[in-house]
C-alpha cells in the first residue's frame, strides 16, 4: 500500500475518532485537570467560600469582588512549599495569582466541606 493511502487511511480514522469524543464529552463537564495545582484549584473552587474578617476588609478596601477571587482560583498557583498539607483535617494552601490590574498572595483553609479565605493581600 502506497504511503498516501495510509496517511488518508490514517486521518479519516482520526477525524473519525475526533468526532466520537467530541459527541460523547461534548456535552458533560469534563475536564483534565492532573497536576496538583489544578487538582487543589478546582477542589476549592467547588466548595462553598467562608472569609476572615482580615480579608473582607482587604477585599472591601481595594474594591475586590469574589469574581476576582474566582479569576484567581482559575488561573492562579499553589505553593507547595508555603502551604501546609500535612494536617489532617484541614490543609492550608497559599495561593499566588493575579487579575488584569492587581496580583493577589491568599492563605486558604481548605476543609471537608468550606474553604475559607484566612488572609488575602494585595502585592504592588
Amino acid at each position: 500500500m502506497k504511503l498516501a493511502h495510509r496517511l488518508f487511511y490514517y486521518s479519516g480514522g482520526f477525524v473519525i475518532g475526533l468526532i466520537l469524543l467530541f459527541f460523547f464529552l461534548g456535552g458533560k463537564k469534563a475536564s483534565c485537570d492532573y497536576s496538583p495545582t489544578a487538582r487543589v484549584l478546582k477542589n476549592i473552587r467547588m466548595k462553598k467560600k467562608s472569609f476572615s474578617q482580615q480579608a473582607l476588609t482587604t477585599m472591601k478596601i481595594h474594591k475586590i469582588d469574589t469574581s476576582n477571587l474566582r479569576e484567581i482560583l482559575t488561573s492562579g498557583s499553589v505553593d507547595f512549599g508555603k502551604s501546609n498539607t500535612n494536617l489532617d483535617s484541614c490543609r492550608t494552601y497559599f495561593i499566588e495569582g493575579f487579575t488584569k490590574e492587581k496580583s493577589f498572595t491568599m492563605l486558604v483553609e481548605n476543609c471537608d466541606s468550606i474553604a475559607k479565605v484566612n488572609t488575602l493581600n494585595i502585592i504592588q
